[in-house]
């Protein structure tokens, strides 16, 4: 029996038991019965959105489960200290690797570019903008451009 039905059923034996409500323990009696059924209702309301935050919690991590998935696919192809540069970077694939990646927000999405020493460089719509960004990790300045900027 939940919390909602065993108010009710208390109420229900009150209203049966025909208290007479102007004494002072038929008042006492309706009074907790009452405040039972407010306790009830406050508590159903704190469940409800209890469980509509666990859902959207839920969504949130299923949501960063697939961007550490899409991260760390990406980190799996550079980890190999023996592998061949050129068989990472494939230049018929830049536009693979500036492709942007789109975290639900309009206004962030982030880019990726491989450096020719294998860095993996990701930045923002601000950094494209500015043209250019400098590998951190061996120095070298990376020009791109936008389609917009050949029309």
């Amino acid at each position: 029996m939940t919390i909602s039905e065993k108010s009710a059923y208390l109420k229900g034996l009150m209203d049966g038991l025909k208290l007479d409500t102007e004494t002072p323990e038929g008042r006492l009696l309706a009074a907790v019965v009452d405040l039972l059924g407010d306790v009830t209702k406050k508590l159903t309301d704190v469940e409800d959105t209890t469980i509509a935050i666990s859902d959207e919690l839920d969504e949130i991590e299923e949501d960063l489960d697939a961007i550490e998935d899409f991260i760390m696919d990406d980190d799996d192809d550079y980890d190999d200290e023996d592998a061949d540069l050129d068989e990472l970077y494939d230049e018929d694939d830049d536009e693979d690797y500036a492709e942007g990646f789109d975290f639900g927000d309009e206004d962030s999405t982030i880019y990726e570019v491989v450096c020719a020493c294998g860095e993996v460089i990701n930045f923002d719509e601000e950094t494209l903008e500015k043209g250019s960004i400098v590998c951190p990790n061996c120095g070298e300045t990376l020009e791109f451009t936008t389609d917009e900027d050949e029309v």
